[in-house]
């Protein structure tokens, strides 16, 4: 498997500009969603490497409203059978008694941190994202409640942490990666985060669906 931390960075966007922080808040957030502008997401399908058979899967993006707002980030266990160890949005597979992508979604997030819907505003959602292990998934944005208390699930989660959106928002901290690893160049993005205690390492799909959110944000 690729160490991701290993692989050199290929180039910094260093010229594309920050969001601004007043799109960064809660109402300029809710407008973005009810009439979003023309815009394309930048990373839609990772090349696959399996050959398993497809899985629809969601994920919640918890734009957690402080007053310099963050998103909430799970670093998974390390005995997970996929993506284990790595910094991930709350969500996984939608089962069969889920009514669509959100109601996943808000589940996996229940489940997995104990953030209830009634802390969750659901803003809307990002085009699928197609990940190499075959997943393909949906990412739910909300709103979330600050004084929401979380109760991480450990079998699933090792920890729970929040990083400023205005910091993803800004594609000076948005590295990109390239390999080339099986017969197949592989080209990720990167944003590590130094919370004060430890480098949080946010890359792959993770970081793939930060870049579109920050698309769209900033389109």
């Amino acid at each position: 498997m690729i160490d991701p931390r290993t692989i050199p960075v290929v180039g910094v966007d260093h010229h594309l500009p920050p969001v601004s922080p007043q799109r960064c808040q809660p109402e300029a957030l809710r407008e973005r969603f009810r009439a979003p502008p023309p815009w394309a997401p930048e990373v839609r399908q990772e090349p696959r490497f399996t050959d398993r058979p497809v899985m629809h899967a969601a994920v919640l993006i918890p734009l957690v409203m402080r007053v310099q707002p963050t998103v909430l980030l799970t670093q998974r266990t390390a005995h997970l059978p996929t993506h284990a160890g790595q910094v991930a949005f709350p969500g996984g597979k939608i089962d069969a008694g889920d009514s669509d992508a959100v109601a996943a979604a808000l589940r996996e997030a229940r489940e997995e941190v104990g953030l209830w819907p009634d802390a969750v505003e659901v803003l809307g959602t990002l085009p699928e994202y197609v990940t190499g292990t075959a997943f393909v998934v949906t990412p739910v944005v909300a709103l979330v409640d600050p004084a929401h208390t979380l109760q991480p699930n450990p079998h699933e989660v090792a920890d729970a942490f929040e990083v400023p959106l205005a910091y993803l928002m800004n594609p000076a901290h948005h590295r990109r990666h390239e390999v080339l690893w099986e017969g197949h160049l592989r080209q990720w993005f990167s944003m590590p985060y130094y919370d004060g205690r430890q480098e949080r390492f946010i890359w792959g799909a993770t970081a793939g669906m930060v870049r579109n959110l920050y698309r769209l944000l900033s389109a």
